[in-house]
């Protein structure tokens, strides 16, 4: 029988949620044992073993990044078995690999999948991000704000005081006057080590992870990722790419991109339906971590559909041979 030429998300996602868990099963004996490279590449090896298997012509346009040294499925490898609907694919195999080697929260295998040309082919340059969870008018909060203004703005969308609010930074040093600014608010803040694609994804489930707001900067590649998981959970978030010198613009206008201030909202960096899958590697606020036994191994996934806005938690449970 022919395969569809049409990007089909609800018959292909749960060979989507295959590949994450085969990612967060294969770096799993990795978990705490310090090699972040070996984990990560697990975790990459299996995610392209089992998106191999997949019926789609898909070209990798968000993967492990230009100047990363780690293992990658590189930006434009092409994945699948060649036949079915042309996708594109966002992925990280190990979103968190300090965090896997260090046995640390929120570790994720995480994987989008959209029609080709759905997705902003981002640079691997920094990106300023900004995230709210669902149910605000757009507009509530904005990047031209101060980041105590969006504070003051979001808890009087609330109905609450600033000091209700709490607000997850990636912990670097380029954001203590960020960290400074909404402190003086009143806010409370939940530091990040890594994963900010978990931490702009805690922002859809406030009253799950206790996260209202994403501030800060980060890598662009990842915000398309977050972009992606808003995407299907509901919520806002809003990037402007960030340049520290003219190889990023050169990177940026090859990827084609001629704004280099553009205001990226969530439907400009994913334009079409997409489907979303993350599988737990380390216990975290939002999925449990991988859990081996004897004789078998457990694990989480999160796989959510944009056109539906379906969100299914399902659990794997595997013989280990």
């Amino acid at each position: 029988m022919p395969q569809p030429s049409e990007f089909t998300d609800r018959m292909l996602s749960l060979g989507l949620a295959r590949v994450s868990e085969a990612a967060a099963i294969a770096c799993a004996p990795l978990i705490g044992r310090g090699d972040e490279k070996a984990a990560d590449q697990a975790a990459v090896d299996a995610m392209r073993k089992e998106l191999n298997k997949l019926d789609i012509a898909g070209v990798v346009v968000i993967g492990e990044g230009e100047r990363d040294e780690a293992p990658m499925l590189f930006i434009g490898e092409e994945v699948g078995a060649g036949t079915g609907p042309a996708v594109d694919i966002a992925l990280d195999p190990l979103e968190g690999t300090t965090l896997t080697a260090k046995d640390m929260p929120n570790a994720l295998a995480v994987i989008a999948m959209g029609p080709r040309g759905s997705m902003l082919h981002a640079p691997d340059v920094y990106m300023d991000k900004l995230a709210i969870g669902p149910g605000f008018r757009r507009g509530v909060v904005t990047l031209d704000m101060s980041p105590s203004e969006r504070v003051s703005a979001l808890a009087a969308a609330k109905g609450c005081s600033t000091t209700d609010i709490t607000v997850c930074v990636l912990e670097r040093p380029r954001h203590e006057d960020l960290i400074a600014e909404i402190r003086s608010t009143g806010a409370a803040i939940r530091l990040i080590t890594d994963g900010d694609v978990a931490g702009v994804m805690h922002c859809a489930e406030p009253t799950l992870t206790g996260i209202d707001m994403y501030m800060g900067s980060g890598g662009a590649p990842e915000g398309v990722l977050a972009a992606a998981a808003l995407k299907c959970m509901g919520g806002q978030i809003f990037g402007r790419l960030i340049f520290r010198n003219d190889d990023e613009r050169t990177r940026a206008r090859t990827a084609g991109i001629s704004n280099l201030d553009r205001v990226y909202t969530r439907d400009d960096m994913v334009t079409g339906d997409v489907i979303f899958a993350a599988t737990g590697v380390t216990d975290g606020s939002l999925l449990p971590g991988v859990k081996r036994e004897v004789g078998h191994i457990t694990v989480e996934t999160l796989l959510m559909r944009s056109k539906t806005g379906s969100v299914r938690r399902m659990i794997y449970r595997n013989p280990v041979r």
